[in-house]
């Protein structure tokens, strides 16, 4: 194909009935990986199982298992949706199944929003059984309601959606889209707010923490604990994380690759 031809593809505006085949597809494919299913529905409920009983013999341990689970609810479906959705699109680009989509009628756009769509609606699969068990079985207790930390949930997973499948254009294998992980996600674990509130941490670090994506999930599951009702900050937070999100599916958009050189 040659570049105008190709320009004229990445450039189409995006086709509902593409962006669901793609989706459908992607979707399909999870399916028939069982191990992938199990890991991405049932680790983060692993994980606040282990983070209840680390808090459970603690003086005050259902209030601090309370503190700590809200926000990690968010965490979860970030951190795992960005390692699947990374590894998922490289291996779409070294099996050579991303340059022959790219020779149909489909657009870039509606391959990484079919992508975005597919593990958005595992991100919120993921959501559900992790607040089911989390809330439940486990007990944890939020002054707002419940739905509003599985959207705020979905919408982080989504966000690592859209994170994953913009590093997945700079990694050349499976190996660098794992090396990523401690690039991109875990600074932002450290100065989201999760272990030390961003008010106290150092001047340069709060900085960053302002500009950083995981932080508005961390803060808006710290808004649905501690209010009854959506606050304003709330919805401010949950704008940020869609912008974010919009910003890293375009951004995606302009950088992939058709194949692994």
């Amino acid at each position: 194909m040659n570049n105008s031809a190709t320009q004229s593809v990445s450039s189409a505006p995006i086709h509902p009935g593409l962006l669901g085949a793609t989706a459908v597809r992607v979707l399909r494919q999870l399916r028939a990986d069982p191990r992938t299913l199990v890991m991405m529905l049932m680790i983060p409920t692993v994980m606040m199982t282990l983070l209840y009983f680390m808090f459970d013999d603690l003086p005050g341990g259902s209030g601090r298992f309370d503190q700590f689970a809200t926000p990690v609810l968010g965490i979860m479906p970030f951190v795992t949706m960005f390692l699947v959705t990374s590894i998922a699109m490289l291996r779409e680009r070294s099996s050579g199944t991303l340059e022959r989509l790219l020779t149909t009628p489909i657009s870039r756009l509606d391959l990484l929003g079919g992508y975005g769509l597919a593990f958005s609606l595992m991100a919120a699969a993921q959501a559900i059984v992790a607040c089911a068990v989390t809330v439940g079985l486990l007990g944890l207790t939020v002054e707002g309601s419940i739905w509003l930390v599985g959207v705020v949930a979905v919408l982080s997973g989504t966000l690592g959606v859209g994170l994953g499948l913009l590093c997945s254009a700079f990694a050349n294998s499976e190996f660098q889209a794992v090396q990523f992980m401690p690039a991109v996600v875990f600074p932002q674990l450290f100065v989201c707010g999760l272990f030390v509130p961003r008010a106290d941490l150092p001047g340069w670090m709060e900085a960053i923490s302002a500009v950083l994506p995981l932080t508005y999930a961390v803060d808006a599951l710290k808004e649905v604990a501690a209010h009854t009702n959506p606050t304003g900050a709330l919805w401010r937070d949950v704008a940020v994380i869609i912008g974010w999100v919009i910003v890293a599916l375009t951004l995606a958009s302009a950088t992939l690759r058709r194949r692994t050189e």
